[in-house]
């Protein structure tokens, strides 16, 4: 197996690299410290597999594996993380992730997990592969329901049943004894999850999803 590893943790990479070079039949390539430096260095040496960080600087994980997979579709991609929210392995997967893995993993579950990949498997750690039947049920359900709740926190619902009503935002600071800054933050986040740009748009995704 030809390895690359993407991890700007410098303690972690070198536990990483000593872990994958105590595998016999592996070849450790190269250790990028994001994504941008990753994508340079794949076409110069491109591995069978990428044990990938998703959390770097420059470019993070999910970006990176959406670019490598779409230049170099072949090269199997495992996502070594400390987060396991639905929505980041969600993401993961829609841009091509072979597998998902968490960082306090022992080391003998890291190397048989790329083994796996290799072999053409998708490894996962437990608590992620719960997250992953999680996501394939709500999933069901919105083909069943043809709504979604989009993972909406109840502080969320709160600040968007108040935009429905065209409240500004030290209203809703105000009403919710939080700070102008604290609800900018809850509609930028809102605005990912929703998959928007706007007030207009959120609201009215929600309303048809019967959010609000």
């Amino acid at each position: 197996m030809r390895i690359a590893l993407a991890e700007d943790n410098p303690n972690l990479a070198q536990t990483l690299s000593r872990t994958i070079r105590s595998l016999e039949g592996t070849e450790l390539l190269f250790v990028a410290v994001d994504g941008k430096e990753l994508l340079h260095k794949v076409p110069c040496a491109v591995p069978d597999i990428i044990l990938m960080d998703i959390n770097m600087p420059m470019m993070d994980g999910i970006e990176a594996t959406r670019r490598i997979k779409l230049h170099f579709p072949q090269v199997k991609i495992v996502m070594l993380t400390v987060f396991d929210e639905e929505e980041k392995i969600f993401q993961s997967i829609l841009a091509g992730a072979t597998g998902y893995l968490l960082k306090d993993e022992k080391p003998a579950r890291i190397l048989a997990a790329l083994q796996e990949a290799f072999e053409g498997g998708a490894p996962m750690s437990p608590a992620i592969a719960t997250k992953v039947l999680n996501i394939i049920r709500g999933k069901k359900n919105l083909s069943e329901t043809g709504t979604r709740d989009f993972d909406l926190t109840k502080r969320e619902l709160e600040i968007l049943e108040q935009i429905a009503t065209g409240q500004g935002y030290q209203h809703i600071a105000d009403s919710l004894f939080i700070s102008v800054k604290t609800v900018s933050k809850h509609i930028e986040n809102i605005y990912v999850k929703l998959q928007v740009h706007n007030k207009l748009d959120a609201v009215k995704i929600a309303q048809e999803n019967k959010l609000i």
